[in-house]
């Protein structure tokens, strides 16, 4: 049995990892939101996104796996300047708030939990963050954050801790309500932006090829062509899969545990992540207080250096630096430096005195709107025979994918309408 998941653990890989940080603490904010305001109403949102994450985060991980080169590297050599700057500045401006309200939420649930200011906990963290990205070796922090998966847990446990209507939760998980109402919609795209966003498609792409370079396929990123296989294909789509699957498990557990408790009690304005968790201790008992606080910790360590890391990956391939995880800090100074510089301004933001609702949940929303002209290129370059050779796009994963991008920019048009009729 230990053999067996020891098998288990190691089979995990950058599809399963991208799609654990996906439910970020915006994620869970925003998740917590949607349980609190609307009930079981929005249930239909984790399944409806599955398939969407499912297709596009396959063509990621094949693009990185093909070409030995993160998204920005392809989009560099394959179209104009403009075109990739737009890019990478739509995931920049999207990431820098993602990692102040993620950093932010990560410091007020230690400060509930222990009572230490939130000043101490928000530069722990940070510094945290930067010291393991920065001076731990490739192999030895793609297994760190393996572990912080298990955090994830966490929303499950809670979600049993609590009664629930089964009925109910299969009713709406299957057979959606839609409102046309301005606080529907934006709540839609919101949920949509903070589950497919633009930091996943750049992370995957390029952690791909960090594996490579890992397995000997590949000796420098965005050097050379590597040495893969169709088996190579199939072990990728299965941890893509299998991540996607589970980001969507945490989701659903997230808005069943909030809507089973916060909103059957009328609490439907929660501010924050934190704040989720200590409304949580009066209805739902200490355990799911617990739970539901150590998770947003966990699963901030987990996305942050990868909010970070995908703007570093984006910036250093667009300049033409020395990129990459597995290198030495002296070895690729800009990708490191790029890594800091994101994580302090994150950290920064929260000085600011933004609303942390509006930080966490406009954050998710800005992602829902940037993500489908990004997702155009992800599409056009997976199914470009000239640059993915034999291991383009099936007819059918291409209309998929731009199912995905029609559904993304109706959600983001509506909510536009809605704000500003």
């Amino acid at each position: 049995m230990k053999a067996k998941a020891k098998k288990l653990f190691n089979k995990i890989g950058p599809g399963f990892i991208t799609g654990a940080s996906d439910d970020d603490p915006s994620g869970i904010a925003t998740y917590s939101q949607t349980g609190a305001i609307f009930g079981y109403g929005q249930l239909w949102l984790a399944l409806f996104s599955l398939p969407f994450m499912i297709v596009i985060q396959k063509m990621c991980g094949r693009i990185g796996l093909v070409t030995g080169k993160g998204l920005s590297g392809v989009i560099r050599i394959h179209y104009p300047k403009p075109v990739l700057y737009f890019a990478v500045c739509l995931l920049l401006l999207a990431n820098t708030f993602n990692i102040g309200a993620d950093l932010g939420a990560m410091a007020a649930s230690a400060q509930m939990l222990t009572g230490l200011p939130y000043l101490f906990w928000l530069v722990f963290m940070t510094l945290l963050i930067l010291g393991l990205e920065i001076f731990v070796a490739y192999k030895s922090y793609a297994r760190i954050l393996k572990y912080l998966t298990f955090s994830l847990f966490a929303y499950v446990i809670t979600a049993f801790v609590v009664e629930q209507d089964w009925k109910q939760i299969l009713v709406n998980t299957i057979w959606p309500q839609i409102q046309f109402t301005e606080e529907y919609i934006l709540n839609v795209v919101a949920a949509l932006g903070t589950t497919i966003s633009p930091y996943l498609f750049f992370w995957q792409a390029s952690v791909e090829v960090e594996e490579e370079l890992v397995a000997h396929k590949l000796e420098e990123m965005g050097l050379g062509i590597p040495l893969i296989t169709q088996q190579d294909i199939r072990d990728m789509s299965i941890d893509t899969v299998a991540g996607m699957f589970f980001s969507q498990v945490i989701m659903f557990f997230i808005i069943i545990t909030t809507a089973s408790t916060l909103h059957v009690h009328g609490i439907t304005n929660i501010d924050t992540a934190p704040q989720a968790a200590e409304a949580l201790r009066p209805l739902a008992g200490d355990l799911a207080y617990l739970l539901f606080a150590v998770g947003i910790i966990g699963t901030g360590l987990l996305a942050v250096p990868i909010l970070a890391g995908s703007a570093s990956y984006a910036v250093a391939e667009t300049m033409g630096w020395e990129a990459g995880l597995s290198k030495k800090f002296h070895q690729a100074q800009g990708f490191y430096g790029v890594i800091i510089l994101s994580t302090l301004i994150g950290m920064i933001t929260n000085f600011m005195g933004i609303d942390p609702i509006k930080a966490l949940y406009y954050s998710a929303a800005f992602n829902g709107l940037a993500a489908p002209p990004l997702m155009v290129l992800i599409v056009m370059i997976a199914s470009n025979s000239d640059i993915m050779g034999p291991y383009i796009n099936k007819k059918i994963t291409t209309f998929l994918g731009w199912i995905v991008i029609l559904a993304m920019a109706f959600a983001g048009v509506t909510l536009l309408w809605n704000m500003f009729k």
